[in-house]
């Protein structure tokens, strides 16, 4: 179940390089599909196809022809997101070596600098990871690699972790995944 189809369309539009390419080029200013299309050498149906899907998630506004990237639309779907929606995972209180490796396994953007070894840290990180699916929410496996892909480009590893550690479920044939409930391991 889709909670938040605004959110994952988003995700969905960003995932692409020339989409980002895209939008940097429109955070300077409004552009024509031509125009854009020149900037990056790209062929025009190719930037027509990309801009459509831009504005279909609500990321871009058209009016006459021209683009423009809709900023309070983006940070309107930033805030909603995090805005109290989702857990903080809170190291205090869990003990000092929890702390300790977050501490050394985080970096301050909150990737990983590195997966750990299996057993009580690897834990630890599954579960400050987890906490970036919701309990409501079905993923595709395209959906999952998006959000792992915040913490660490291995996102194979991480998302068998997470379904072996029994965090995580899929369909046997890796169509859905889901966040399993249940207690905190």
């Amino acid at each position: 179940m889709e909670t938040q189809p605004e959110i994952l369309s988003f995700v969905k539009a960003m995932a692409s390089a020339e989409r980002l390419r895209i939008i940097g080029l429109l955070s300077q200013g409004p552009k024509s599909a031509v125009e854009v299309a020149s900037a990056l050498g790209a062929h025009a149906s190719d930037v027509t196809r990309h801009l459509e899907q831009l504005t279909a998630s609500g990321v871009v506004t058209e009016a006459n022809g021209i683009y423009e990237l809709d900023e309070k639309a983006v940070e309107s779907l930033a805030r909603g997101q995090f805005k109290g929606k989702r857990p903080v995972y809170d190291a205090k209180g869990k003990g000092d070596d929890v702390r300790k490796v977050l501490k050394t396994f985080i970096k301050a953007d909150g990737s990983l600098k590195q997966i750990p070894p299996l057993g009580n840290k690897l834990l630890i990180i599954l579960n400050f990871i987890v906490d970036a699916f919701d309990f409501e929410a079905n993923y595709t496996e395209k959906e999952v690699n998006t959000i792992l892909r915040r913490f660490h480009v291995d996102t194979a590893a991480l998302r068998r972790y997470l379904v072996d550690e029994g965090l995580m479920a899929r369909e046997s044939n890796g169509t859905k995944y889901w966040r399993v409930k249940g207690d905190s391991k």
